[in-house]
């Protein structure tokens, strides 16, 4: 009884004081979440107020199985439109780009993290493969415009272009709400194939990952040497060495 009320004791603080980290009700929720379920928990995105500088990001956090906050990535890449005649959206009038990679160790595997419009970009996804993510975990909210045609799409191109696991987590859409997002929570395997999904409703995703696969498909298609480093280069500043042919 004491050693379980000291590991209590000791996982109350760990959450207070990830929720410390960001002054946050939905910060210690998760971290609550993470510790009672005993799993690792990447935790969508909230709004996240730098103490510094004042400045907001879209930021992601990821928890380990006792509740501590391991990580967090703020979205790097900001959803900026202007088309002339239909839609002008400016997610930079409000929020402040992350400025690094998130790659973190967890016991589930080393995670790679993006944010919803992150999905867009390969060079994100290189990168984080290249400091050997093997899995890439995505929370988003297409819309029900170029979810259709894109959500699924840009899942299984980043698995399959870095054969990875994708899992791509999404709202569930609302009636009535002024957002409607596409839904389809998703995870997709390192040869694209979808392991699991759902559709626009709300929903629990479940699937095993058979992390073997990765060495397996990068065995069976040796993509990483066969790159042609001398034609084309994929520059990681994160990392002292270029990504040959990335």
């Amino acid at each position: 009884e004491v050693s379980a009320a000291s590991a209590a004791a000791t996982s109350a603080e760990s959450a207070a004081a990830s929720s410390k980290a960001f002054g946050s009700e939905s910060v210690a929720m998760l971290s609550s979440a993470a510790r009672e379920c005993g799993v690792v928990l990447v935790g969508g995105s909230i709004p996240e107020k730098c103490p510094d500088t004042g400045l907001l990001y879209n930021t992601c956090c990821v928890f380990d199985a006792e509740g501590t906050l391991i990580a967090r990535h703020r979205k790097t890449h900001l959803f900026d439109i202007d088309i002339p005649g239909q839609i002008t959206f400016k997610e930079s009038d409000t929020l402040a780009p992350g400025d690094e990679l998130t790659v973190v160790d967890t016991a589930v595997g080393r995670l790679g993290i993006g944010i919803c419009f992150d999905l867009r970009f390969p060079e994100l996804a290189m990168a984080c493969a290249n400091r050997g993510a093997q899995i890439l975990v995505y929370p988003g909210a297409f819309n029900t415009v170029t979810g259709p045609l894109h959500w699924e799409l840009l899942q299984r191109a980043r698995a399959v272009d870095n054969q990875c696991f994708v899992l791509a987590c999404s709202p569930a859409r609302m009636p009535g709400a002024s957002y409607q997002a596409w839904g389809h929570s998703t995870a997709v395997d390192p040869f694209a194939e979808i392991l699991a999904t759902c559709n626009e409703g709300g929903a629990t995703v479940h699937c095993e990952l058979d992390m073997g696969q990765v060495a397996v498909r990068r065995r069976n298609m040796p993509l990483e040497q066969q790159r042609r480093g001398d034609l084309y280069v994929l520059h990681d500043i994160g990392r002292s060495d270029e990504i040959g042919g990335l």
